[in-house]
């Protein structure tokens, strides 16, 4: 099942999420973030327009440049964009790069930053990312992080919280966001130790949901094959979503037996930065939304699908507006498949008419340096 798209996404200057995924929910006695996460935001460099990858010993020129938040503010910018309120917890280094990086998350984004703290004379990371053929390399320098963390053993009342889990080494806040009755969603990186051992992971026992990639899964399950690694990983954590790449994703709720695989969306990738993030972002949105499991997982899948379609990270998140102009347009398209456009069928409620924006759409890639209009 394809949704033929016929498009490549990207979107004009953010503007605050039009969308309340969460207005039927809200109550006075409502927590006041429905999102909170912490880590490290680097400075994202973005050359684009490049036609193979450098050579040595030769000079590349490439015909775009854009620059935005990276690290973790990819996955708040995408959870901000798709109406979550989302506090972020990071350390800023004083400098131009970590005053454009608060300026763009708090003022462009309306993420809070409450939770967060500017650290003197601590120059803030930076990743320069080259993308081209639909793959991206990158290039990151930073110095030691601040010897204390912004607070994140203290965290804010949250609907729910995103971890990135670290083997063989526990966060104590997670425990304390969990005793908050804060719902936890795990990611986790690349294990360079080469353990894999799932009993490393141990504040899994905190998390609601985990949602590795596929090799990553069958790795810490010792699988050959990441659906037979979803069920195994239920043992540990009451839902397993793995991502299948290409093939979409594949959840399993451990707690009721049932399961949802969701193919991917056809698209031409022109820079896979963040999107695991951006279907993390997506995912989090549904489950708080109260959506049935395999609509969570269409929309995490589709999210991340608009944002590869764009360069750079938060840049390419995708809002609302994004959402429901590929929607109208997927449904323009003649002789698409009724089956798949069915599959995306809960979005008609979701998407109002005034979200809909002329497509396609293009967002500004901001550049340090230039002023703000005003």
């Amino acid at each position: 099942m394809v949704i033929a798209s016929e498009v490549s996404i990207a979107g004009e200057p953010h503007r605050r999420s039009q969308v309340d995924p969460l207005a039927g929910l809200r109550t006075p006695a409502d927590p006041p973030w429905d999102v909170y996460l912490t880590g490290t935001v680097f400075l994202d460099i973005i050359f684009t327009g490049l036609d193979s990858a450098p050579v040595r010993g030769t000079e590349s020129w490439a015909r775009g440049m854009g620059s935005s938040p990276g690290g973790v503010a990819n996955m708040a910018t995408a959870l901000a964009r798709l109406g979550l309120r989302t506090s972020l917890a990071a350390a800023f280094g004083d400098d131009h790069y970590g005053e454009y990086c608060w300026d763009a998350l708090a003022t462009g984004e309306g993420i809070d930053l409450g939770p967060s703290r500017t650290v003197p004379g601590w120059h803030s990371p930076v990743t320069v990312s080259m993308a081209y053929e639909g793959e991206r390399t990158m290039v990151s320098h930073g110095h030691e992080p601040p010897p204390e963390e912004p607070a994140p053993d203290c965290p804010p009342r949250a609907r729910a919280a995103i971890a990135s889990l670290t083997p063989g080494r526990r966060a104590p806040w997670i425990a304390q966001a969990a005793a908050k009755g804060t719902r936890l969603f795990a990611d986790v990186g690349w294990d360079d130790t080469g353990a894999w051992d799932l009993a490393g992971l141990a504040d899994l026992e905190h998390c609601e949901a985990f949602l590795p990639n596929a090799e990553e899964a069958m790795r810490y399950t010792r699988t050959s094959c990441p659906r037979a690694a979803a069920h195994a990983l239920t043992s540990c954590v009451p839902v397993a979503v793995v991502t299948l790449g290409a093939e979409g994703a594949y959840a399993v709720d451990g707690r009721t037996g049932e399961t949802a695989e969701v193919p991917a969306i056809a698209v031409e990738a022109l820079d896979p930065t963040g999107a695991g993030d951006v279907f993390v972002a997506g995912y989090v949105t549904g489950t708080l939304a109260g959506w049935p499991l395999a609509d969570r997982l269409a929309f995490a899948g589709l999210t991340a699908a608009l944002s590869v379609q764009e360069f750079g990270g938060s840049l390419s998140a995708p809002g609302w507006s994004e959402v429901a102009a590929w929607w109208r347009k997927v449904q323009s398209v003649q002789a698409q498949d009724p089956t798949a456009l069915q599959r995306y069928a809960f979005l008609e409620t979701l998407v109002p008419d005034e979200c809909v924006r002329p497509w396609p759409l293009r967002r500004a890639v901001p550049t340090i340096g230039f002023g703000r209009s005003a």
